[in-house]
């Protein structure tokens, strides 16, 4: 297993299969690259199921135990099923998605060999869902997280991204992973260093004290030391990387974007590795390179100096990568 200078072995994956999406998100960052939403087609530049399944087997290689698909919107590649086939079975695989394309498919998926699966859900509202996320597809969504919950994917993550125009609903999405059987709900802190709108991000410290008040009982997880409240019944995990250096000193994954580059941290695009034609070699290269020169953003990377967080001086010159 790989590790970087800071002893964070790398045990997972993170795969975009695309940055197509039939969503418009207000707080998509595209997986750290930012909104480069292209042509809803097919795109030259899309690694193939080929070279993803390659990428795999080199991972494994390296004790990666688990990958999860994500996009943009992966399920707009009409070859996830037999990407998620071909995957090593030392793998545990999982996927984000928006969930309009489970209906017809989770059972497809889940046959293929996929075990979990997050859906992209910020509210219970039709209008209020239309606002966040300038889509229609409410009701596709939620026959969506009742096809996975059909097809034995359970329990079912409802990703909601907290911020100052998705706070409002909070209660109510709390509410609605506690009365239904094989629902969570994770909370993710809203990104204004990739997505701008700073007065758009909310108090997560306040956000934590009221979870805490309303909480049952209170877990924290190993994975960036994640805390996990029991309300009512239901689970709801918040994801709070922003300005946290226990989260960046547990950080466990390597990135890799739609067209076949690595990425060690989701806060930079100065690391940004092509693993070329994609020959193993390469990517093996290519990985060990990329595991050994990633840093914790916060707390490394980003340093805090009166009371403001700035570049670290000894990463301000430094030579990027080719991209």
């Amino acid at each position: 297993m790989l590790a970087d200078e800071f002893g964070r072995e790398v045990t997972g994956v993170r795969v975009s299969l695309t940055d197509r999406c039939n969503f418009d998100c207000v707080y998509c960052h595209n997986e750290g690259l930012g909104d480069t939403r292209g042509p809803m087609e097919p795109q030259d530049d899309e690694m193939t199921a080929d070279e993803v399944v390659r990428f795999l087997e080199v991972a494994v290689e390296f004790d990666v135990d688990a990958v999860k698909f994500t996009g943009g919107e992966p399920m707009l590649r009409e070859d996830v099923e037999e990407i998620i086939r071909r995957t090593p079975d030392e793998l545990e695989v999982s996927m984000t998605t928006n969930g309009t394309f489970l209906p017809g498919r989770a059972e497809a998926l889940v046959d293929a060999g996929l075990e979990r699966v997050n859906v992209s859900q910020d509210a219970l509202d039709p209008d209020d869902f239309a606002r966040v996320t300038q889509s229609g597809a409410y009701e596709q969504v939620i026959d969506g997280v009742e096809a996975a919950l059909d097809a034995g994917l359970d329990p079912v993550k409802l990703n909601m991204v907290v911020f100052q125009g998705t706070k409002p609903y909070l209660p109510e999405m709390i509410d609605h992973v506690a009365s239904s059987e094989g629902l969570q709900l994770q909370l993710i802190e809203y990104m204004p260093e990739l997505v701008g709108n700073y007065d758009w991000a909310v108090d997560t410290e306040a956000m934590h004290e009221w979870l805490a008040e309303q909480a049952d009982r209170i877990e924290q997880r190993e994975m960036h030391g994640r805390s996990r409240y029991f309300v009512d019944g239901g689970m709801v995990e918040v994801v709070d990387p922003v300005g946290n250096e226990e989260f960046c000193a547990n950080c466990h994954r390597v990135r890799v974007t739609h067209d076949g580059h690595l990425k060690g941290c989701l806060n930079r695009n100065d690391d940004l590795r092509p693993m070329g034609e994609m020959s193993r070699d390469e990517i093996r290269e290519t990985f060990r390179e990329t595991v050994a020169e990633r840093v914790p953003y916060y707390g490394e990377y980003m340093v805090e100096r009166d009371g403001e967080w700035v570049v670290n001086e000894k990463y301000r010159d430094a030579p990027t990568a080719d991209h």
